[in-house]
């Protein structure tokens, strides 16, 4: 009884057949890449060759970088004497700046076509390139080259070029044409406010000769008036912001010369300009005093009306000659700014390693495709010869064939 029961154990625990385990699909599979070694080898080795043959075909080629440290935007002395015109706002605005990335305006400037056009002719990369026209060489400049903003603030430009001097010698030129480029831009701008302001303050010298000489001819037909404190107090204040408005005037077409009417700057002057002059028409028609500041022109005598007018013509147009000349003081200031400073940071060198072509990672790739094409190579001629041994499973490929290719 005890035998029995030793004999049953040991059945319960027998080894799988032979059979049965050459039947699994992993063990064929790789039986199958067993047989055809040879084959996976061979498709390896022509993979590999070929990535050799490519490695050496390709050219190499170098990476040059450099960085630079774009300047802090400085607030200009025409935006400051705004803001002591009553545009505290507007010069806020300006200064705090509406580019999230003030790195940005700079970048631009490097991808712009002047400097493109000036590297392309300074090293005669139409010829290196083989470019037909200025417009493939910039392409291909451009697909050489890396500008972006790192999270130092600094600007990074790489240049890849088959010749590591050429790269170096590229990368730095980059950042002599963006000195070149803001300085004749920070020029022109300036350079333009100042002919604008130039021009306004011409024709307001003749209107003070006028009012000059209108205000000559009333002392000598009316005589000399005397004025009391109060008119005083009114002509005073009302010529300076009559002034002032004029003055904002001034700014505002200033703006609109180099912005549009969607400009937050110009949307905020037109406010501002709307603002001072209805203050200005409430202390003209204002006819019910309630002390010196405000009071208006209908409670001065009669008989020194003419003088006041005349007067305050005057003190109008002398205070606009002041303000547009502290604008144009300033503008020439701007003018006579040296442009933005651009520090190199650091400067390209020649590389001592190439960039391209990354041999290693070629080979790689290839001895990998040579694997998968050998494996796939002897799966196909396994299944073929199992087709061909099998007549049931031809037949019924030949009929799947010829369903497939009949109308």
């Amino acid at each position: 009884m005890h035998e029995q029961d030793s004999m049953r154990s040991h059945s319960d625990f027998e080894p799988l057949d032979d059979r049965s385990i050459r039947s699994h699909p992993a063990i064929e599979v790789l039986t199958e890449f067993a047989r055809g070694k040879w084959l996976i080898a061979k498709a390896t080795g022509i993979s590999l060759v070929a990535g050799l043959i490519l490695c050496f075909a390709l050219p190499v080629s170098y990476t040059a970088v450099t960085r630079i440290m774009p300047p802090k935007e400085a607030q200009s002395t025409t935006t400051f004497l705004n803001s002591q015109i009553g545009g505290g706002a507007l010069s806020e605005m300006a200064g705090g700046g509406l580019l999230k990335d003030p790195n940005a305006i700079y970048i631009g400037l490097l991808k712009s076509r002047p400097i493109a056009d000036a590297i392309v002719n300074r090293f005669g990369l139409n010829a290196v390139y083989g470019a037909r026209n200025m417009t493939a060489a910039r392409k291909k400049l451009e697909s050489s080259t890396q500008i972006v903003s790192e999270k130092s603030s600094l600007i990074s430009i790489s240049v890849t070029d088959s010749d590591r001097q050429r790269a170096a010698d590229i990368a730095n030129a980059y950042t002599e044409q963006l000195r070149n480029l803001s300085k004749t831009i920070s020029v022109t701008e300036a350079a333009r406010r100042r002919l604008f302001f130039e021009d306004q303050l011409n024709a307001q010298k003749q209107a003070l000769a006028a009012a000059e000489t209108a205000f000559q001819q009333v002392q000598q037909n009316k005589g000399l008036v005397l004025l009391d404190t109060q008119a005083n107090v009114i002509i005073g204040s009302l010529a300076s912001l009559q002034g002032q408005i004029a003055a904002r005037e001034v700014d505002l077409q200033a703006l609109r010369s180099y912005s549009t009417e969607h400009n937050p700057d110009v949307q905020l002057a037109e406010r501002e300009l709307q603002a001072m002059r209805g203050e200005a028409a409430q202390v003209e028609q204002h006819s019910q005093p309630t002390g010196y500041s405000d009071m208006g022109l209908k409670d001065v005598p009669k008989a020194g009306l003419d003088y006041i007018r005349a007067q305050r013509e005057l003190q109008y147009q002398q205070a606009l000659y002041d303000l547009l000349l502290k604008q144009y003081q300033a503008a020439r200031l701007d003018e006579a700014k040296e442009a933005a400073v651009i520090q190199v940071v650091e400067p390209a060198i020649l590389p001592d390693q190439k960039s391209a072509p990354k041999r290693g990672s070629i080979l790689l790739l290839f001895v990998l495709l040579g694997l998968f094409a050998g494996a796939a190579l002897v799966r196909i001629l396994s299944w073929k010869q199992a087709v061909a041994s099998d007549p049931a499973l031809s037949n019924a490929m030949r009929g799947l064939t010829l369903a497939l290719t009949s109308k």
